[in-house]
């Protein structure tokens, strides 16, 4: 199915969601968007879907296992079985963003060192890239988008260049094409606009606005979370302030998956949106997405695929809740990346079958 708000399940766009008259308006409906939700209308699919209303299987992918977690905790009685793939949330209550990021920051840190390893020659081009648009009137260059790309805005290519099997790859590709060619003597250097162009067709958020906007909450139950990752980044400026690592002759941070303020004011399908951004990062009274004695005394079959090296997903966060899921059957693997469901879907299913049906080892 399409979970709500995407595809066709009544998709919010950067155009849709203008129909809103006010920033509460608009943070008023998107707080009914999270795995809760997700849940109810997953069960109402099932028992008009299913003949007799029996249970089903569902695979959860990423946000998906997230959200299949929240099922074993509140309608376990529709399902028969559980497959996971990069996707086991921390369960804590209050707002775990916190605890995310704090492993996050130095997990995505790790995978910047290993792709600096894999191209070193970009360690330069990016720190040129970085600089030109530090010293650019206004602090960066416009994008056809009609967003600004500054230097902190180049960061988050990391968020899918780091996190996939062929990302490294990408990105690698994409700064070779950084700069317009000098074809007339004493031009001045340009970035090209093939660039600026892949740029926002990178980041994706003109046609999924709802990841920015209610990524943080995802975390939450019964607290706000503040701008979490903006909070947290704080720790690690040293290492992530991409003016400062540049003109020091570091290599540049590439950011993970985290949503920032200010991406409200330099991504322009995001600009509509900033207040109803600071509104649901206030938000306190979020419901409960998990009910851990639910967890503890689980009684569906539960396989997972844990990517160890997934910038997403932190391996030993995952690890504290897998503790928490009574009869869940793991598979941990660096053989692939959080991708590895789109990579190798066969094999990836093939296996977790495997485990829930007694073909593999359960050790």
């Amino acid at each position: 199915m399409d979970q709500r708000g995407t595809g066709l399940s009544t998709p919010l766009t950067t155009s849709s969601m203008l129909q809103f008259k006010s920033a509460r308006d608009l943070a008023d409906y998107l707080k009914h968007f999270r795995a809760d939700s997700i849940v109810n209308d997953a069960e109402f699919i099932r028992v008009r879907l299913v003949p007799g209303s029996g249970p089903w299987t569902v695979l959860g992918q990423s946000y998906g296992g997230f959200c299949a977690i929240t099922y074993l905790s509140f309608a376990p009685q529709g399902l028969k079985q559980v497959l996971l793939t990069g996707g086991i949330p921390p369960i804590g209550d209050g707002c775990t963003a916190d605890t995310v990021y704090g492993a996050c920051f130095e997990q995505v840190a790790y995978q910047n060192e290993k792709y600096y390893k894999r191209y070193p020659q970009d360690i330069e081009v990016v720190r040129e890239v970085v600089n030109y648009l530090a010293e650019s009137e206004g602090g960066g260059v416009p994008l056809p988008s009609g967003g600004i790309l500054t230097p902190r805005g180049l960061q988050l290519l990391g968020l899918s260049g780091l996190g996939s099997s062929a990302g490294f790859e990408r990105l690698h590709y994409l700064f070779e094409r950084v700069w317009d060619p000098v074809i007339v003597p004493g031009a001045p250097k340009k970035i090209s606009f093939y660039f600026l162009n892949a740029f926002d067709n990178w980041l994706g958020f003109d046609s999924n606005p709802l990841y920015a906007l209610i990524h943080e909450s995802i975390y939450c139950q019964g607290a706000s979370s503040r701008w979490s990752a903006q909070r947290l980044r704080a720790k690690y400026e040293n290492k992530f302030d991409a003016i400062k690592a540049a003109g020091e002759g570091r290599p540049v941070l590439f950011t993970g998956e985290m949503m920032f303020p200010w991406m409200f004011d330099e991504i322009h399908a995001l600009k509509h949106f900033k207040d109803a951004a600071h509104l649901l990062a206030e938000k306190e009274d979020w419901p409960a997405l998990y009910d851990k004695a639910a967890l503890n005394n689980n009684k569906v079959p539960v396989a997972a695929a844990i990517y160890f090296e997934d910038i997403y997903v932190n391996f030993n966060l995952v690890m504290q809740t897998v503790s928490e899921i009574a009869g869940i059957r793991t598979w941990i693997t660096n053989e692939y990346m959080h991708s590895g469901l789109r990579d190798a879907g066969g094999q990836v299913f093939d296996h977790l079958m495997g485990l829930l049906n007694g073909k593999r080892p359960l050790f």
